[in-house]
């Protein structure tokens, strides 16, 4: 009955090509036993049954469950008779089939990076500041990125793709490896290996190739770009990468890492500044004190922090 309900499922909840498989899936399988084509008519009727709302507001939950379980009881069946009582439990069968089979909460906090290998073989792993919840369900792998970055190796399986669902859109993939960031207003897709479709809340969706990057904001404007594959994610290695990314993103990622975080003065000429290179983790310090002879800036160490200034600013 569980394998029946599984590929029944699959039927409905998948895509269109997973939804075909099922179906030849269980023909062939109805046909290997007797008891199999019992089983797949009985879960069929169930999995009907449960799609009326019909049988919602007969029975009302009890107030206090251990004092009137019984009265309950007796209720349901009164109001249910034998059928109703089998879609009933159907519609627990249902519920069963739906439930995630594994589940993870992952967190990567100040300074951290943390790597878990899924079960099916794919790994994930988490930038520093970054916080992540991975379902698998019997039809799709869901992992919900809450903040900061993760990059992802997907082990290939048409019959559950994997997603990652983010507040601006979600990200899915059948076999490949890219990562996904979401930081401030803005979500930012990277493909080092396979393909990968963005889907953006308002944007329309896009299909990325290797090499490629996209990224949206909350209003919708969209943006595809250049990347060389062996950086995306390069910081689960111990590298920083950027291509001419601007100066107040390059601050935002260093700050996960820094325990000094790094602030921007309110100054045009800093918003304009973009900075191209790769930096090692294992010393924030380092690439603090260099900053200055990369960009036209001045670094001021203040309690609590570092403040950028422009060089023309500081002149002045």
């Amino acid at each position: 009955m569980e394998h029946a309900l599984s590929l029944i499922g699959r039927q409905q909840h998948g895509t269109p090509e997973q939804a075909a498989a099922a179906r030849d899936e269980l023909a062939r399988w109805r046909q290997a036993h007797p008891a199999h084509a019992a089983a797949a008519d009985t879960a069929r009727h169930y999995w009907q049954a449960t799609e009326a709302s019909a049988l919602r507001g007969d029975v009302a939950l009890p107030p206090d469950r251990a004092a009137h379980r019984a009265q309950a009881r007796r209720r349901a069946l009164t109001l249910l008779g034998v059928g109703g009582l089998a879609a009933a439990l159907a519609a627990g069968g249902r519920w069963a089939w739906l439930q995630p089979t594994a589940q993870f909460a992952l967190r990567a906090g100040q300074g951290q990076r943390q790597g878990l290998d899924l079960p099916d073989g794919s790994r994930i792993d988490l930038a520093a500041n970054s916080a992540a919840q991975v379902r698998y369900h019997r039809d799709r792998r869901v992992c919900v990125l809450q903040s900061g970055e993760i990059r992802v190796d997907v082990r290939h399986d048409p019959a559950r793709p994997f997603v990652v669902e983010t507040a601006f859109g979600r990200v899915e993939v059948l076999g490949t490896l890219f990562s996904v960031s979401v930081r401030g207003d803005r979500l930012r897709v990277a493909v080092a290996r396979g393909r990968v479709a963005v889907a953006p809340g308002q944007a329309p969706p896009a299909v990325l190739e290797p090499g490629e990057a996209f990224e949206v904001d909350r209003d919708g404007l969209a943006q595809r770009t250049q990347v060389r594959a062996e950086s995306v994610g390069a910081w689960r290695d111990g590298w920083l990468v950027f291509q001419a990314t601007p100066l107040a993103e390059v601050v935002a990622r260093w700050n996960d890492y820094l325990a000094q975080p790094l602030r921007l003065a309110d100054d045009a000429a800093l918003r304009s500044l973009r900075l191209t290179g790769s930096f090692p983790l294992r010393d924030p310090a380092a690439f603090v004190d260099n900053l200055p002879q990369m960009l036209p800036l001045h670094a001021e160490r203040q309690a609590g922090g570092v403040l950028l200034r422009a060089r023309a600013a500081v002149t002045n």
